[in-house]
């Protein structure tokens, strides 16, 4: 494994196990991305993982999150606590300038999943998934070496839309757990109640609404995420516009079983991914147009922490010749991009 240094082979190794046992999607995600994203793509899972855990599995959720936040500030203060997935962590928010907001949020919104919350709306459930979902998509995007507030931003939507397809596609197995994040008012709209969709877990012509709803969010913020594409590094923009593609992918198959996500899960078949991620070549060529839009609501308090937090100057310590060469090409790109814009402006 190579792009990321201070941490020693045995750490990186437990990391890449943590990786390998845990998140399915996230797993496959990293064999889409170049091999100089592994070892940090992995460290950082490894962080979220530990953390998911605390929390998830505390009989004391509110003291669990005052020791991770602990843990973040050893992390940043270069003095990580003796866990393989606090020191592997540390070396990443140093090397890449991860500003503490984003993975801060992510606890935030583990803590938000332990007390089992409901959303009343749309903005209230965008706020979740700006919490669990765009602030992993900040923080890869901070790994691939980008970090302007277009990408960010970009990367964000993303994160909300994958989000909401993931709820979209998962109602019935959350009201078996007990839970519902469908907005609480858009239920009410149709003459439905979380206290009852968790209960009797059915489909009902109304709940499908309430779903075709909640998918037609998340279109939105997949359509505003494309153009950020064309901002990453040219070795990224494949498996990114995959991982985009195949997502969306999931919100069609819910569509084409009717909107029932309760008495069966949508899967996008091996032969229909195969196609997407053939297809996500064209993300090569993505055009810009779009990529300036303003952040949405619910993110925007990522992109201003990544923003106002210093970069690290120059490419990541200890990368080897292939890395330097593509920071070199980014920064040219990066530079004659906004020469463009400010001549527009």
């Amino acid at each position: 494994m190579s792009g990321l240094t201070g941490v020693s082979a045995e750490d990186l190794a437990a990391c890449t196990k943590l990786l390998a046992g845990g998140s399915k999607s996230f797993r496959a995600a990293s064999f889409l991305l170049p091999r100089r994203i592994a070892a940090p793509a992995a460290a950082l899972y490894a962080f979220c993982r530990v953390a998911d855990d605390a929390i998830d599995m505390s009989d004391d959720p509110a003291s669990s999150l005052v020791e991770l936040h602990q843990r973040l500030d050893g992390a940043y203060a270069a003095r990580p606590w003796d866990h393989v997935a606090d020191r592997a962590f540390a070396a990443v928010v140093a090397q890449y300038g991860v500003p503490r907001a984003l993975p801060a949020a992510l606890l935030e919104g583990f803590a938000w999943d332990a007390q089992g919350r409901f959303y009343e709306d749309i903005a209230a459930l965008e706020s979740y998934a700006a919490r669990v979902a765009a602030t992993v998509g900040a923080m890869m995007t901070l790994l691939m070496g980008v970090r302007s507030p277009e990408a960010i931003a970009r990367a964000c939507d993303l994160g909300l839309a994958m989000q909401l397809t993931n709820i979209a596609r998962d109602v019935g197995e959350d009201a078996k757990a007990g839970r519902v994040y469908l907005p609480l008012s858009w239920l009410e709209e149709e003459g439905l109640s979380a206290e009852a969709l968790i209960a009797d877990p059915v489909f009902t012509p109304a709940l499908g609404r309430v779903v075709a709803r909640l998918l037609g969010a998340a279109e939105a913020h997949y359509r505003r995420a494309w153009p950020g594409i064309a901002l990453l590094p040219w070795d990224c923009r494949p498996g990114i516009g995959a991982a985009r593609l195949v997502y969306a992918e999931i919100g069609r198959e819910v569509e084409r079983q009717g909107l029932d996500s309760v008495s069966r899960r949508a899967v996008v078949s091996g032969r229909r991914k195969a196609f997407l991620l053939a297809r996500a070549a064209g993300a090569l060529a993505a055009q810009q147009f779009g990529a300036d839009e303003a952040p949405s609501p619910a993110t925007r308090f990522l992109v201003d922490a990544v923003r106002t937090a210093p970069a690290p100057e120059g490419p990541p310590l200890g990368a080897g010749y292939g890395e330097r060469l593509v920071w070199a090409l980014e920064l040219m790109d990066r530079m004659d991009r906004e020469s463009r814009f400010a001549a527009r402006a």
